[in-house]
């Protein structure tokens, strides 16, 4: 297969338009048009990694955390950057990351952390707020199950854990034809009334055009008529940050000390014990103590992340144990969660998590 059917993948399963407004996710460098030879997938693109991708012979690197942040007005390889970038160009690499959108996507890197520490009842932390939208349009009884169901395909529908989501209510619509039309139904000069259904269904703004296009070449119709609503409702399935319950409650050692052994921490960082007991869970991969505020309003126990700010311990010592567990070892596993997209899409492709640990910060 080639590149780019990877990348489709890829994007289909955490779409550009997820990332927030700071990041620089996506395609860093490289043609997609070439034939992938394998992927290395990684957290971090390092010079170490790119020289495994040569040594296994692969085009391909699938990263977290994007290689380019910031615009540069030269490349000459005084930086690890620029030196990663001059590599991977000579040697026909392309790198392809996902960064914020893999953290806010439908079972992204927050799902697979809340996974390996065995939540239940998993939802998102801070849902996604402005970014759906509801379409209204008005189709012939006879073909409104068809044109439905290509909305559907097209990504509308969907509301929490349920798909093909709609309402549909039953009436009578009019027109006139014009001369020069092609009309489905009706005479050229003649008000005609036609039983209608007017189906409504939400989807995410991000697929407005996708939509559009099923339904203008799904509606009988020469003209549909459709509406595109803005909603301010949460977008329950998207977002950052996750909030579950453990099974059974633990004590907040036990946590911790399982916390420390299942991410193979260094040093676990954490608030003031209580002796409260742990239930609710409340975790974000990365630099997640934005969300603390959000966690507390949860009522979560705990507020599992990367990296916190010293004074953000003093803020909320009364209110939730804070555990910090570094920003590599928080999101490790979203190597395992790349491979798992891919291995699903691409069984044949050759693909490997990096043997280099990319990690920054050592511990004496």
């Amino acid at each position: 297969m080639k590149i780019k059917e990877i990348v489709n993948a890829l994007e289909i399963f955490a779409p550009l338009p997820l990332q927030d407004g700071f990041d620089n996710a996506g395609l860093q460098i490289g043609l997609t048009d070439a034939e992938a030879t394998g992927a290395l997938l990684c957290l971090d693109v390092t010079e170490a990694v790119v020289d495994e991708a040569i040594a296994l012979g692969y085009n391909l690197i699938v990263s977290h955390h994007p290689l380019i942040f910031k615009g540069y007005k030269s490349i000459t390889g005084r930086d690890y950057v620029e030196r990663c970038i001059l590599k991977a160009i000579k040697n026909d690499i392309v790198i392809f990351s996902m960064h914020t959108n893999l953290d806010n996507a439908p079972q992204g890197v927050n799902f697979k952390i809340a996974e390996k520490i065995g939540l239940k009842n998993v939802r998102i932390l801070e849902p996604k707020e402005n970014q759906l939208l509801k379409l209204v349009t008005f189709v012939p009884k006879a073909q409104a199950d068809e044109v439905r169901n290509a909305l559907f395909e097209a990504g509308c529908g969907c509301i929490g854990n349920y798909d093909s989501c709609s309402y549909n209510l039953e009436g009578k619509g009019t027109f006139r034809a014009q001369p020069g039309t092609h009309p489905f139904c009706g005479e050229i000069g003649q008000l005609h009334e036609e039983h209608e259904v007017r189906i409504e269904t939400v989807l995410p703004a991000f697929l407005k055009w996708k939509v559009q296009k099923a339904l203008v070449e799904t509606h009988p119709y020469e003209e549909p008529a459709y509406d595109f609503y803005p909603l301010q409702n949460e977008w329950t399935q998207a977002g950052a940050g996750i909030v579950g319950e453990l099974e059974e409650p633990e004590t907040e050692t036990d946590f911790l000390r399982r916390i420390k052994k299942l991410f193979e921490v260094g040093c676990v960082k954490h608030s003031r014990m209580t002796g409260r007991l742990i239930q609710t869970v409340a975790l974000c991969g990365g630099a997640g103590a934005f969300l603390l505020p959000k966690a507390v309003r949860a009522h979560a126990d705990v507020f599992l992340t990367g990296e916190v700010k010293y004074h953000d311990y003093f803020s909320y010592e009364n209110d939730i144990l804070i555990a910090e567990i570094g920003h590599y070892e928080s999101e490790q596993y979203t190597k395992d969660l790349l491979y798992s997209i891919i291995r699903e899409k691409f069984p044949t492709l050759d693909a490997q998590l990096t043997r280099v640990n990319t990690n920054p910060i050592k511990y004496l």
